[in-house]
């Protein structure tokens, strides 16, 4: 008999067995849905003790696999630790659980006249747990800095259910290790968090958005570096090729900007402030700015609603893409200065191996989302060649001084290219400091390290 809050039933198995990475699907033995710390901490116990994979779950949006029971075992679902335990509106932080949404801390904490940063373009169904798990980021990370930026102190449980306190409610602390910067990002494999201090920061009064324009790609990306010439570090700076636009169209079903789809790459840019003199003169300096670097046409927004019509479109490429048919994407980042290369790159491989890429991201800060697209592509090509693109691009990305993940972590679909980042010693040390959090192995098992 299986404790209370495990459950087996095929139906509720095949919803866990899945995120958004792909098509890919691995059904686990078991979903745990524990209901309070206390209880997740008994079924961890238990599941540990027999010896039992266990794979963290959150809002099940990642795009690396991260959550994917590869090994079967059973998924701990942390849905049900959704509540923000707190807001303290004078020492500006709040105090939350691991399954609460990422949207709806932002909108409890707006309501206090404060600001969450980070914002994943997932934010109405992912959760905290997983923003830690993967380090989110976001489009607002170019100003703001990503999910880690945010964390004071987390309340997590190793996997034999041991409880884990890193950090304080301080802004600043030099006590001991920084477990609790080693826990973020750590993509679920070395402990099981519950409840996360955040820092949160006053919100601001006025936002200005312009959507910029331009006939090449290329001419987009090499503007973004003009930006911060100007003395200026606008919140978001987000890219969109041409058939990026064309896919966000498809999905929405209509056209958002007129004549749009026609020009070859756009450039989202926001500025926020608590003086909107300021940010119309600042406004008017990226405008100038971009038309000097070739942009053919603008749009401004200054109203609420006006800025959420020029969002739309970017906010929502990803599920676009996803439904469009079997993709990989690729969460590559470099330096801003190396983008106009990078895209050049991209392309180069698509005509080399005959694939279609669709591009975006936040370019601001240097990470561009690489899809490629299955298409028409035979599975031989799909399964054997297209990773030797991905692997060349990974290259490329490293001798840049990049990353081959900015934002959605290496989970099961990116764990072969670790290598390409780090030397056989690093790895073997990650592996080490793996060991020492989880002897037995058993904690999100399959992923971060190749076979």
């Amino acid at each position: 008999m299986l404790p209370r809050g495990v459950e087996t039933s095929l139906e509720l198995r095949e919803r866990y067995s899945h995120d958004w990475t792909e098509d890919l699907r691995f059904l686990p033995d078991a979903v745990a849905l524990p209901e309070d710390p206390a209880h997740l901490q008994a079924l961890l116990a238990y599941a540990y003790e027999r010896d039992i994979p266990i794979i963290p779950a959150g809002g099940r949006t990642g795009l690396s696999g991260g959550m994917l029971p590869v090994q079967g075992g059973w998924v701990f679902s942390l849905e049900k630790l959704n509540r923000i335990l707190g807001i303290d509106t004078r020492n500006l932080l709040a105090i939350v659980e691991a399954g609460v949404v990422t949207q709806q801390l932002h909108e409890a904490v707006e309501a206090q006249g404060l600001f969450y940063p980070p914002d994943p373009s997932s934010r109405g169904s992912c959760t905290i747990g997983g923003n830690l798990a993967h380090n989110a980021g976001g489009v607002r990370a170019v100003k703001y800095g990503t999910t880690r930026e945010y964390v004071l102190g987390l309340e997590a449980f190793l996997p034999d259910g041991r409880p884990l306190r890193t950090g304080s409610r301080t802004l600043k602390n030099s006590t001991g290790y920084n477990l609790t910067q080693l826990l973020v990002g750590s993509e679920g494999t070395l402990a099981v968090f519950h409840t996360a201090i955040l820092k949160l920061l006053p919100k601001p009064r006025y936002q200005r958005t312009l959507l910029l324009g331009f006939p090449e790609a290329q001419a987009a990306v090499e503007a973004v570096v003009r930006f911060f010439h100007l003395g200026l570090l606008p919140a978001a700076i987000e890219f969109m090729e041409r058939e990026a636009v064309l896919f966000g169209q498809a999905y929405l079903g209509q056209t958002l900007y007129p004549g749009a789809d026609t020009l070859g790459g756009l450039l989202l840019v926001e500025i926020d402030g608590n003086h909107p003199d300021a940010l119309e003169a600042e406004a008017a300096q990226i405008e100038e700015t971009a038309f000097a670097a070739g942009a053919q046409k603008s749009w401004y927004a200054q109203t609420h609603e006006e800025r959420e019509l020029l969002w739309r479109l970017r906010r929502s490429l990803g599920v676009a893409v996803k439904t469009s048919g079997p993709y990989k994407e690729e969460d590559t980042v470099v330096p801003r200065t190396v983008l106009p290369a990078l895209l050049r790159k991209v392309k180069e491989l698509g005509k080399q191996y005959g694939f279609r890429s669709v591009c975006y991201g936040h370019v601001g800060d240097g990470n561009l989302h690489v899809n490629i697209l299955r298409a028409n592509l035979p599975l031989q090509v799909w399964q054997e060649e297209i990773p030797r693109a991905v692997e060349e691009l990974f290259r490329f990305v490293v001798a840049q001084g990049g990353a081959l993940s900015g934002e959605h972590g290496i989970g099961w679909v990116q764990r072969r290219y670790l290598p390409l980042q780090f030397s056989a010693d690093e790895i073997a040390l990650m592996k080490a400091l793996k060991r020492v959090f989880d002897p037995k192995g058993l904690l999100n098992p399959g992923k971060l390290f190749p076979d």
